[in-house]
């Protein structure tokens, strides 16, 4: 399975960007060791909130079998990124604006047909991609696990964020997958949001906890960068479709997004990224 992953390093270097300076985005992959850590739903809420304090935000669906970013935003699209490609959709009729307008850009199961793609195929997709421009972040919700599409993904990025909760198997899971990612050399830090805490006091020990693993055994920087509290008031916005910044924009859950989102703005705004064309042009050569 991961018999290719020494190759994402290199592969994830070529194919320079077609953008200017002031258009390159700053690339953030979210991922997770395990699924049903409430992931999509940070992602979501957590682009929301950017969008909010002024940020423009794109989310790109990586999930290739799972993407479910759509349906917590309370819509389902009818095409995904790959129609582009193969269908001859433009970018107008895949993107989806989602509340405050952060904009989606669904991923679908077709990164699996990358490697049947020709170089006409390639370059036609990536001059379409410039019609999408102005975006402060790019934020990848990735599958979760262990897998080439999980580090390809990671390897594409410039900044890594790993989702977890005090559970055991969760951490476990989670530090599995900082274990992958620094066996490979695929990045020498990552940051951690502890999720479904009980309060602020168990998301910084369980960070503690994970941080003394890592540190002692790999060689890898996490930081820590905010928990998100354990909230009933998620369940019922799931339920509804609604994301939970938007319907409880009060509650505790909402509160710690917001600070995630403050620590974010502060710690990645110092330098741009590749861009959305350098970001695919890293995909295509990656996942050949």
């Amino acid at each position: 399975m991961l018999d290719q992953a020494y190759r994402l390093r290199q592969m994830a270097t070529e194919g320079g960007p077609a953008e200017t300076e002031t258009d390159k985005p700053k690339i953030i992959t979210v991922t997770s060791g395990k699924g049903g850590v409430g992931k999509s739903n940070f992602v979501v809420n957590l682009s929301i909130t950017l969008q909010k304090m002024g940020k423009k935000v794109l989310i790109f669906d990586a999930d290739v079998g799972m993407g479910n970013d759509d349906v917590l935003m309370g819509f389902l699209p009818k095409y995904n990124v790959f129609d582009i490609i193969f269908n001859g959709k433009e970018i107008d009729d895949i993107i989806m604006t989602g509340p405050f307008g952060v904009k989606l850009l669904p991923g679908g199961s077709g990164i699996t047909k990358i490697s049947e793609l020709t170089n006409t195929q390639r370059n036609k997709f990536i001059d379409k991609l410039s019609n999408l421009t102005g975006f402060d972040y790019i934020i990848m919700d990735t599958g979760a696990g262990i897998n080439r599409s999980v580090l390809g993904f990671i390897a594409s990025c410039e900044e890594l964020i790993i989702i977890t909760t005090p559970e055991p198997t969760a951490l476990m899971d989670a530090y599995s997958l900082v274990k992958a990612v620094n066996h490979f050399k695929l990045k020498t830090s990552a940051k951690v949001v502890i999720n479904r805490a009980m309060d602020e006091k168990e998301g910084q020990e369980t960070f503690n906890k994970f941080k003394g693993a890592v540190t002692n055994f790999l060689k890898l920087n996490v930081d820590y960068l905010g928990s998100i509290s354990e909230d009933k008031k998620l369940v019922q916005s799931v339920r509804n479709q609604q994301p939970f910044v938007i319907a409880h924009p009060n509650c505790d859950a909402s509160k710690d997004i917001s600070k995630i989102a403050k620590n974010i703005i502060g710690t990645m705004s110092e330098s741009k990224g590749v861009g959305i064309q350098g970001l695919f042009n890293k995909i295509f050569n990656i996942f050949s």
